[in-house]
């Protein structure tokens, strides 16, 4: 309900009408078979427009469904190993880092300590780098390697598209031939 003796009227075609008075304005919205809309209440006078409220609240929610639907969802996902954990069951582990990486998932490697491994924190420290250096060509370390209770993580996230690393290839040179 609004509540004022004068508004600012925009039209059903968008036109400005000017300063008229509330009768006038609910007038021409039933006149034109619409509703009478109050869109700024805090300018002086307030603005109104005559609208199909309705039909206004429907492309209102349509257009944030759409936001909704074009907003990427990111999951993270996680690598669990131990100190003791060899190359090869390391290497599956990594393989499926690779897969979630390039899917444009994060992915959190979590180095869990066991009675006195925690004294070791170093082996830990190099596996994590190591990791970290295989999956350099696809992902960048978001979180850095740090220590939470009994446990090592970091988070690594995938690499924008556009900067991809160039790898350089070490030039050999051949010895001239004579």
């Amino acid at each position: 309900m609004i509540k004022v003796a004068e508004v600012r009227l925009i039209g059903p075609q968008n036109e400005n009408i000017g300063v008229v008075p509330i009768q006038k304005a609910l007038q021409i919205a039933r006149e034109a078979e619409l509703d009478l809309v109050e869109v700024a209440p805090n300018s002086e006078p307030p603005v109104c427009r005559v609208m199909d409220f309705g039909k206004f609240l429907y492309e209102k929610t349509k257009k944030e469904k759409e936001a909704r639907k074009a907003q990427t969802k990111i999951e993270v996902k996680e690598i669990r190993l131990r100190p003791k954990t060899n190359e090869h069951h390391r290497g599956f582990k990594t393989r499926d880092a690779r897969r979630w990486l390039l899917e444009g998932n994060k992915v959190k490697v979590t180095i869990r300590f066991r009675g006195r491994e925690i004294t070791y924190p170093e082996i830990a420290l190099e596996d994590l780098r190591e990791i970290a250096e295989e999956l350099a060509d696809i992902g960048t370390i978001e979180q850095a390697p740090s220590m939470e209770g009994r446990t090592m993580g970091m988070v690594l996230a995938p690499a924008k598209p556009g900067k991809k690393k160039v790898v350089e290839q070490d030039k050999i040179e051949q010895p001239a031939e004579s």
